[in-house]
């Protein structure tokens, strides 16, 4: 598996899982997946970044933002500035963009996303006009909030196994049903939520 936002070895120390006992490690990777994945859905987002900068092309209507200090295009999480190239123009002709800022301000420094393009001057563009940016996208490290809701949530899914149609049930408390939203989760991944998203 790739690309999960927790370490099965902090998984199993979690769920008190002898180091000589691997026979769960199957089950466990699965869920750290599904939770990892299931993270994304939520947000709107991925906190991984890629190995290898990739173009992706945007149509700036409705993807700018006027402000008194220029012009922000909106783009999906840069984690990166290594290898990030913006150019302007159309399917056969580009033409590549210096003047530019990255958006927010020291986003990068902060581990956190770039996730707009400010032009001080001029304009992005309209009609046929397009943007392809080449970026690594993501972030530039997985946050700490989302390591640990993709641990709860993948101990969750984990022990599902074990509470058949979402109803699990010991002496003490007797039959309770599972929310189906950690509340624990939530709170930890609410403020990562692309606007608009969720």
């Amino acid at each position: 598996m790739a690309n999960e936002y927790a370490e099965l070895a902090t998984l199993r120390e979690q769920l008190n899982i002898a180091d000589d006992d691997t026979s769960r490690n199957d089950l466990l990777d699965m869920a750290l997946a599904a939770a990892s994945r299931g993270i994304d859905q939520a947000t709107g987002r991925r906190f991984y970044l890629d190995d290898a900068a990739t173009a992706r092309v945007y149509r700036p209507s409705g993807r700018t933002v006027c402000g008194d200090d220029g012009e922000r295009l909106i783009v999906d999480d840069i984690g990166s500035a290594s290898g990030l190239v913006v150019e302007t123009g159309s399917a056969g002709s580009w033409t590549t963009l210096t003047d530019y800022e990255t958006s927010p301000d020291n986003a990068l420094v902060r581990g956190r996303p770039v996730t707009a393009l400010l032009l001080s001057s001029g304009s992005w563009g309209a009609g046929s006009t397009r943007v392809r940016v080449t970026a690594k996208w993501g972030w530039p490290a997985v946050p700490d909030e989302i390591e640990q809701a993709t641990l709860i949530q993948a101990a969750r899914l984990y022990r599902r196994k074990d509470s058949p149609e979402g109803v699990t049930g010991s002496a003490e408390w007797g039959v309770v049903r599972l929310s189906r939203r950690d509340p624990d989760v939530w709170a930890l991944i609410e403020h990562f939520i692309v606007p608009g998203f969720g």
